[in-house]
């Protein structure tokens, strides 16, 4: 990144996972700890909740930008909890904030981020087949999402 502060990844999901999705959202969540990003997420359970874990599990540092009043809602893995009061309208504020983001699974929510990201120009990558939105850069893997997370970032 051309402004010396570490880059910010978000990372997007549903409030709810299991299985392979939580295996996936833990692993980018270290990766991106690995590579000295700032994890940027709503700061709740889920997918959001499995990240910060695997971010924190690796010495990182995560944001949680949060829907209600209270920083107490974060899930235990964020460091910097931000509470927005906002409900589902901190959706742009996620997008907004992170440099490139990160799709793995989600509903609605997850779908509002990656349209606010698309038309802010950001990056999105989507691990999840349903999240094939049009605009969207297809990963298989963790590990294929940072490879393509580090190419934007160079680029920039």
């Amino acid at each position: 990144m051309k402004s010396g502060r570490p880059p910010m990844i978000g990372v997007i999901g549903g409030n709810v996972c299991e299985g392979q999705v939580c295996e996936f959202a833990y692993r980018m969540g270290a990766l991106i700890a690995e590579m000295e990003a700032i994890l940027v997420c709503g700061g709740r359970g889920g997918v959001m909740e499995a990240a910060c874990k695997g971010a924190t599990d690796k010495g990182g540092i995560t944001v949680g930008i949060l829907p209600g009043e209270q920083v107490e809602e974060a899930n235990p893995y964020v460091i910097i909890p931000i509470a927005t009061g906002m409900g589902i309208g901190r959706n742009i504020l996620i997008a907004r904030t992170a440099d490139v983001l990160v799709a793995i699974d989600g509903k609605y929510g997850t779908l509002s981020e990656i349209a606010f990201a698309l038309q802010l120009g950001k990056p999105v990558i989507a691990i999840m087949p349903w999240l094939h939105v049009p605009g969207t850069i297809a990963a298989a893997t963790p590990e294929e999402a940072i490879k393509l997370v580090q190419k934007y970032l160079t680029e920039q």
